[in-house]
């Protein structure tokens, strides 16, 4: 029972970050669910590609409460996000084919790397220049598959891609966040379904489909469908840039103690 509780403290923290900072709450939920499946010896050959899987479809669940929530905010760009579409499902597949294919080693670092650049560019606000417009449809297709890739291997909803990208076609920030959520849930459909295909012939702890485990999944997914319009009320209503430092921090804290873990 306590690892269900652990569960539902957990997707209710992602969930909440997710909604505030349109990111999915993957770059928390990974190395976190990893010390989980650790802790509960769960095959060590498979827990990193599990924490992957099982991050992606919660991040289906976040995603989708966010994107409602920032929707009815009038935040979200559907012609952006129907445009980028197609990209991201063929970058997802790419993703999760890949991520099958190497060791949990290289995933993890991966995983890590991905991390620092992450909580650096939050740390130091690094925003692009609002420099051109939004690209045609060659050019949205184009940025999803690569969105798509990256965040199917790191397991994220795309928020810490897309909304600089945005922010780089001469998009608002607001818009920006709305937007990136609302991308964040074809990227969690086809990231899930990459990971659940891939993983249909892997020994695992059941009950789980293919590298998604159902137990963390369901428990994450309760809590964070409830915070996460929170933290996109939050993000609407309050000053983050404080909270986004404090969130980087506490990224590189884990980043690291996962980067150790891999090279002991």
């Amino acid at each position: 029972m306590e690892w269900y509780v652990a569960y539902l403290v957990l997707g209710a923290v992602a969930g909440f970050l997710g909604g505030m900072f349109g990111i999915g709450g993957g770059t928390l939920l990974v190395p976190i669910l990893l010390m989980l499946f650790e802790a509960q010896h769960f095959p060590p050959e498979s827990a990193m590609h599990l924490a992957l899987g099982s991050s992606m479809a919660i991040i289906l669940f976040t995603a989708a409460a966010s994107m409602r929530k920032h929707h009815q905010l009038g935040a979200v760009n559907w012609r952006v996000v129907i445009g980028i579409t197609p990209g991201i499902l063929l970058g997802t597949a790419l993703g999760a084919l890949l991520a099958a294919s190497v060791s949990p080693r290289f995933l993890a670092i991966f995983f890590t790397l991905f991390v620092y650049f992450a909580a650096t560019q939050i740390l130091l606000d690094v925003r692009p220049h609002a420099s051109r417009q939004l690209p045609g449809p060659a050019g949205l297709t184009l940025a999803g598959t690569f969105t798509g890739w990256l965040s199917t291997l790191v397991s994220v909803g795309g928020g810490i891609i897309v909304v600089p990208f945005l922010i780089w076609c001469n998009m608002p920030l607001r818009h920006a966040i709305g937007t990136a959520a609302a991308i964040g849930f074809p990227i969690a459909i086809g990231g899930t379904m990459g990971y659940i295909f891939t993983g249909m012939n892997a020994t695992l702890p059941a009950p789980h489909l293919g590298y998604v485990y159902l137990p963390a999944v369901l428990g994450c997914a309760l809590a964070s469908v409830i915070t996460a319009p929170l933290g996109a009320k939050t993000a609407h209503r309050t000053n983050v840039a404080l909270l986004r430092k404090l969130f980087a921090v506490l990224l590189l804290v884990l980043a690291t103690k996962l980067l150790l873990n891999v090279v002991a």
